[in-house]
């Protein structure tokens, strides 16, 4: 059974992008968020957190999340960067 992981979401999947800072969500989908995130200071990238439509696997760990790291929000602007060049 393959697993869809954080390189696997498809850009058009609906998310949120919070800060735990408490500033406004920024909903829209997962394009969107990277590319909002590709834009913060490092101080708001530390603090952004993505909550989505459907979990994905996390290699090592028996359970799928619904939520994005810092890290791998950066790996999706990166994803997205490479992508539109």
């Amino acid at each position: 059974m393959q697993h869809e992981t954080v390189a696997d979401i498809a850009w058009d999947q609906s998310a949120t992008m919070i800060d735990l800072e408490g500033r406004a969500p920024i909903i829209g989908t997962i394009r969107d968020c990277a590319m909002h995130f590709a834009l913060y200071k490092p101080h708001a990238r530390d603090n952004a957190r993505v909550l989505l439509t459907r979990p994905v696997h996390r290699e090592g760990r028996a359970t799928r999340t619904w939520l994005l790291e810092p890290f791998e929000i950066a790996e999706l602007s990166e994803r997205l960067k490479r992508e539109t060049q």
